[in-house]
């Protein structure tokens, strides 16, 4: 037995609190090994992680029950990681663990949303380790009729146990339904929070020009009503922090006059954070010909990934080569709050990943929040919020097929060139341009307001029609 404790939090929201519990088996009395279980997200032991996945689907429902939400009409799982609440569900409906099962019933009350087409975030684990660590809490020949024969795959008991399911932008759900032909998959593009993203300039700008922004997201549309002299005042007080954050941390002054381009995600080699350094030589003449550049990086690996780990270390050689011509500095401890600074601070966003697996991505959305164009990669969200040359800047084509890394970034090249760095240099309205309609049209969509309603009209009301 493991004992789980819950703590809550409430979040002050526009219309109310929302309660957040957070699961906690660091309780007097569970073993030391158990004790341990929450302390890391990702626990690095296979057993471990099945574990954390039992604590959070079945440890999630009991506390749920336990402190009286007793009629949920609709739990939503985002990936696998909490789909053994399945088995809970059917449990305490039939008052046992092998009792008769209603699996339509079953079907209504659960939502399933995955987020990744890569293989390290479907998680898998072999029967003989499920039978060890959970004995008799689950029946074993139901979780191998809905999760899998051979092994438990937690995408798959998900996918089997949900009325419906969804990928996180539209691309995504093309994606997902070529790996699980067998499934109906929609999908509900990603969306970001306005009041956290939005750095204190722009919130500012936003109160006196779009008052209701808060509550009605959807009014950033009019951002292309805000004075264009207001708005780069905005961008030059948020750049000014970054470039203050990036003297303190690392001791390096990056120019203020210089296009700054910002990428910060989890180091990863399929994210190619490097591409933008593929040809250094080519980089430097680009800054001699068209104007100072210079690039801000961030992003940690997992403890586990060492091609990510590489890839940092990559950016730092790569960097120390262009030293004198286009600075290149790497952040340390990327969380929230720098994450926040970056992608209101920087001039331009860069995302290169491999196509097809960016499911979403958000930083971009953030950036465009705070009038960032983007540079990016034709696949996730940006597929649906670019618009080249009014929103930001698109490399590759618009197939899901994996592009050739040369051939994109000698496009990425080309379109610093000859497309960025003139409109850079030019007349300040153009880029302010860019900037408002990064506001009005990305950040007015792509925001959490509308991903809910979305949530609300296409998932959590209808399913109970089934």
């Amino acid at each position: 037995d493991v004992a789980v404790r819950a703590w809550e939090y409430r979040l002050a929201g526009i219309l109310g609190d929302v309660p957040v519990l957070l699961l906690d088996t660091d309780v007097d009395g569970n073993a030391a090994e158990d004790r341990r279980l929450t302390r890391r997200l990702y626990d690095v032991d296979g057993r471990g992680r099945l574990a954390q996945e039992a604590v959070l689907g079945i440890g999630g429902v009991r506390i749920l029950r336990a402190l009286g939400h007793t009629s949920i009409a609709r739990y939503h799982m985002n990936e696998g990681h909490a789909a053994l609440l399945a088995l809970e569900l059917l449990a305490h409906a039939q008052g046992g663990a092998h009792g008769a099962r209603d699996f339509e019933a079953l079907r209504k009350s659960c939502v399933f949303t995955t987020h990744t087409p890569v293989p390290a975030g479907h998680d898998r684990f072999d029967y003989a380790s499920v039978a060890g660590l959970l004995g008799e809490t689950v029946d074993l020949d139901v979780l191998r009729m809905l999760g899998g024969p051979d092994e438990l795959s937690m995408t798959l008991l998900g996918l089997n146990v949900s009325g419906y399911v969804n990928g996180v932008a539209k691309r995504h759900g093309e994606v997902s339904r070529g790996m699980f032909p067998d499934h109906v998959i929609h999908a509900i593009t990603n969306g970001i929070h306005p009041a956290t993203w939005a750095a204190p300039a722009f919130a500012r700008l936003f109160d006196r020009h779009v008052p209701e922004w808060r509550a009605d997201a959807f009014a950033l549309r009019s951002a292309f009503r805000i004075p264009r002299d207001d708005l780069r005042a905005a961008h030059a007080e948020a750049k000014r922090g970054l470039l203050d954050r990036v003297e303190r941390t690392t001791g390096v002054r990056l120019d203020p006059a210089a296009l700054t381009i910002g990428f910060a995600r989890r180091a990863t080699p399929y994210k190619r954070a490097d591409l933008v350094l593929r040809d250094p030589d080519r980089l430097r003449a680009i800054a001699k010909a068209r104007g100072p550049l210079q690039l801000v990086f961030a992003g940690k690996a997992h403890p586990r990934d060492e091609g990510g780990k590489q890839l940092i270390q990559k950016i730092l050689r790569l960097g120390a080569r262009l030293r004198g011509s286009v600075p290149v500095v790497y952040l340390p401890e990327h969380d929230m709050d720098l994450a926040r600074c970056l992608v209101a601070g920087v001039d331009l966003w860069l995302n290169t990943p491999r196509k097809p697996l960016e499911a979403s991505g958000t930083s971009g959305m953030k950036a465009a929040l705070n009038g960032v164009p983007s540079l990016s990669v034709l696949d996730g969200w940006w597929l649906e919020g670019h618009i080249e040359g009014v929103t930001g800047w698109s490399i590759g084509s618009r197939e899901p097929v994996e592009g050739d890394d040369a051939q994109e970034a000698e496009e990425l090249y080309k379109k610093l060139e000859h497309e960025i760095l003139p409109r850079f240099r030019g007349p300040p309205d153009s880029w302010a341009d860019v900037m408002r309609s990064a506001i009005a049209l990305n950040g007015s969509y792509f925001n959490t307001q509308r991903m809910v309603q979305q949530y609300i009209a296409e998932a959590y009301a209808p399913v109970s029609a089934l």
